[in-house]
């Protein structure tokens, strides 16, 4: 019994009677389990497990209070926890450690890390909680601090080490951007990356990842930063973009990447690169012909085509829903659903009972068997 794959797995046995390739409903039993580890990681509770049992879960109108319900619980706190870190590929804050000898005020005992994290989930869930647009996961006003991160922030009226709601004076720090995770997560220990931050927008916010560079594309010359040379970042930029090869790509993430610059790499502001001793320069130009200058303005810019930054988060749901990567053909109902959302004017809510109505959650094709090269046996597939 203990070694059974559907004691060890969320096993979704497949109907007798189907051919290879035959879409089919899942149990009630099945969604029931499917729409618990996805909005509370864990078991379904009594409830649901009571309904699926009675075969009434996946009637529409009772699916769509269950989804009420389990949003409102706090279990739910783990979308915050669990998907918002995965979207944002939050597991590369792990890697990055504060250089001592550059940060000595963000290291060891000093290392904000942790309490990024756990400003990140609070604010992600107080948008989820609130049912208010995805939107304004960019734009939002409010975080929470304790006195370790406000003193990070420059914000001084802040004591102890709870984590409390604090509105944000200072607009630079609005929304997802202005946040320390990010900004640390998107470059080094010992420097910023305005190519790191430039492809974590495109990938993450916008959801059009760069192309991988070619191969034998040299990197910065790290030796070069705070030495007599005295570069500033944008002035290695510069050397390294000087290349054919390197310009196309970089062209497009290093404006974005520099409009974040007045961040350094633990996501304290500063208004002077401390190495060369000149003032910042976040100033760049989009593909479009856009002028930005700092982290405002590229907000503006992004804000400009919302529903690009909430087709990625529904592309990103989707895949935490299903347990899966995205495929093309996935892309129809992604669109379908960031239409019908706007009509809600994308409150969080609408997107997460959109994303359970769809095939790709309740819904299963049977495998195709394939012949195994190795063995020429068949193996599902």
């Amino acid at each position: 019994m203990l070694a059974s794959p559907f004691f060890l797995y969320r096993g979704e046995r497949v109907p007798a009677g189907l051919k290879p390739g035959e879409k089919y409903a899942i149990t009630d039993l099945e969604l029931a389990s499917k729409l618990s580890f996805f909005l509370w990681n864990s078991n379904p509770d009594d409830e649901l497990l009571d309904l699926a049992i009675k075969n009434k879960l996946s009637d529409p109108a009772t699916l769509d209070r269950q989804v009420a319900r389990m949003l409102a619980d706090q279990r739910s706190k783990t979308l915050a926890s669990n998907f918002v870190f995965e979207w944002l590929d939050m597991n590369r804050l792990n890697d990055i450690v504060p250089d001592f000898d550059v940060f000595p005020y963000a290291s060891g005992r000093m290392d904000p890390r942790q309490d990024f994290r756990t400003e990140l989930t609070l604010f992600a869930d107080s948008i989820f909680r609130e049912d208010r647009s995805v939107v304004d996961l960019l734009r939002a006003k409010h975080t929470y601090l304790n006195e370790r991160l406000a003193l990070q922030y420059g914000i001084n009226d802040v004591k102890g080490d709870q984590f409390r709601r604090v509105e944000l004076k200072d607009s630079a720090r609005w929304g997802l951007l202005g946040k320390g995770a990010i900004l640390m997560a998107a470059a080094y220990p010992n420097r910023t990356s305005p190519v790191l931050r430039g492809k974590f927008i495109l990938a993450q916010i916008e959801g059009v990842p760069p192309a991988n560079p070619p191969p034998g594309v040299p990197t910065l010359n790290d030796k070069d930063i705070g030495t007599t040379k005295a570069l500033t970042v944008r002035q290695l930029m510069a050397q390294h973009r000087a290349s054919p090869t390197c310009s196309a790509c970089h062209s497009i993430m290093d404006p974005l990447g520099f409009a974040l610059e007045n961040f350094d790499a633990t996501g304290m502001w500063r208004d002077k690169d401390r190495f060369a001793g000149t003032a910042i320069d976040s100033a760049g130009e989009l593909p479009d012909g856009t002028k930005i200058n700092g982290p405002d303005d590229l907000r503006n810019a992004l804000l400009r085509r919302p529903e690009q930054f909430v087709q990625t988060f529904v592309e990103n749901l989707l895949i935490y829903s299903m347990g899966r990567t995205e495929g093309y053909y996935d892309m129809p109902t992604v669109r379908k659903i960031v239409r019908d959302a706007a009509a809600k004017d994308y409150k969080f809510s609408a997107i997460v009972q959109a994303v359970v109505k769809t095939d790709q959650f309740k819904m299963r094709r049977v495998p195709q068997p394939v012949l195994s090269a190795s063995n020429n046996t068949q193996v599902n597939k």
